[in-house]
């Protein structure tokens, strides 16, 4: 039996959830070691703070939405996918792009750039391929938001590796991801709510686009005037506010593998606001704020849940969270208050609540690679191929 023939290279979200797991686990304990002092900085000619937002976005970020999407276009468009030898070759090139990003400083800069650049851009056109092709069988026709964002990713993971426009690829990075969720979650709660509460969701084609598109206007932030920025972040906030209030929270927030995608789109919903606070009435506010209330709150908060549904659904198992995962969900509630709460009350001790933030995704992500990356290695257990 050949070794891309095995059931682990049969579809997108095998291998690519196996290196977000991973990733998830060890890369905020390296930055946090780093930022403590504890073990040296990577060899980089750009800053590790320049390192850590960049892997966090595009090493641990785009391990879990490539595989979303090269599991999810198959379904859109019903066509069989992308397997074997081809996603062999792009684990290759993601583990290329960890080492470049890590010896960057020892590498040619022909061969860094190669290697920083190899995974995204054929991982893009390959998704967009899929959804080009097939668009006449395109099961979602806001597809096209895709069809848009997906090469920007590319603009921004090369604008976070330069000082002078860091701040506007970190900007970049946080609003493209922070619409590839928005389009996730409302294609997802809908049927989580109906399945689980037996209601309908409020689905109102218009206000679902101005949400989008306001967004999609965000992705620019960085480069547009602030009160402008500012006035779009609070547009896009007070709408998903509204629309929040008919997609029965309080139903929601009685389970915990539903609440915590409900908190996850509380957190891009409290990060527009205070992107909208820091660019008018506090202009002191870094904007540092604002990236980790997204990046712990919705993709600390959503990503495992959505590690944990996907992988059991797609390997054949009833989609029911047990205990440990409810564990590995708890874990990643108490690294948002670490990063984000504590130091309001305690900033001197700053470095230790990054290390406790650290310490809780290193935890949570070690029970994720416990649990299911057995799981993701082995055949279906309903006889179905992928």
């Amino acid at each position: 039996m050949k070794l891309s023939s095995y059931p682990f290279w049969l579809l997108g979200f095998r291998p690519f959830f196996s290196l977000a797991i991973l990733a998830g686990a060890v890369l905020p304990m390296l930055w946090a070691l780093v930022y403590a002092g504890l073990i040296p900085a990577p060899a980089t000619t750009f800053s590790s703070v320049q390192w850590h937002a960049h892997e966090m976005f595009f090493g641990f970020g785009w391990a879990v939405l490539g595989g979303f999407l090269l599991t999810a276009s198959r379904s859109w468009v019903k066509v069989r996918g992308y397997h074997g030898q081809t996603l062999m070759w792009l684990v290759a090139a993601w583990l290329f792009e960890r080492a470049g990003m890590w010896c960057e400083g020892d590498w040619p800069a022909l061969l860094f750039r190669i290697s920083n650049n190899l995974f995204l851009v054929v991982i893009v056109v390959m998704v967009m391929r899929t959804l080009q092709q097939n668009r006449e069988r395109d099961f979602y026709r806001d597809n096209y938001f895709f069809l848009l964002i997906l090469p920007m990713f590319l603009l921004a993971k090369n604008l976070l590796l330069n000082a002078e426009y860091f701040q506007q690829g970190a900007l970049m990075s946080v609003g493209l991801f922070r619409l590839a969720f928005l389009v996730m979650l409302e294609r997802t709660l809908s049927q989580f709510m109906k399945f689980s509460f037996q209601v309908e969701i409020l689905e109102h084609p218009a206000l679902n686009k101005a949400i989008k598109f306001s967004c999609l206007l965000l992705v620019f932030g960085g480069f547009m005037p602030n009160a402008l920025t500012a006035g779009i972040a609070l547009l896009a906030a007070l709408l998903l506010g509204l629309r929040l209030v008919f997609w029965y929270p309080h139903k929601a927030l009685r389970r915990l593998d539903i609440g915590i995608m409900y908190l996850g789109y509380l957190a891009i919903t409290v990060q527009l606001l205070i992107e909208f606070l820091r660019l008018t009435l506090y202009p002191q506010w870094s904007v540092s704020l604002s990236m980790h209330v997204f990046t712990f709150g919705a993709m600390g908060l959503i990503i495992p849940a959505m590690l944990i549904r996907i992988t059991r659904g797609h390997t054949g198992r009833p989609v029911v969270f047990d205990r440990r995962d409810k564990r590995v969900l708890w874990g990643m509630m108490a690294a948002f208050v670490f990063r984000l709460i504590a130091p309001l009350f305690d900033p001197a001790d700053y470095t230790r609540w990054i290390l406790l933030a650290a310490l809780c995704w290193l935890a949570s992500f070690t029970l994720l690679a416990w649990r299911y990356l057995p799981f993701l290695f082995q055949a279906r257990v309903d006889g179905k191929e992928y």
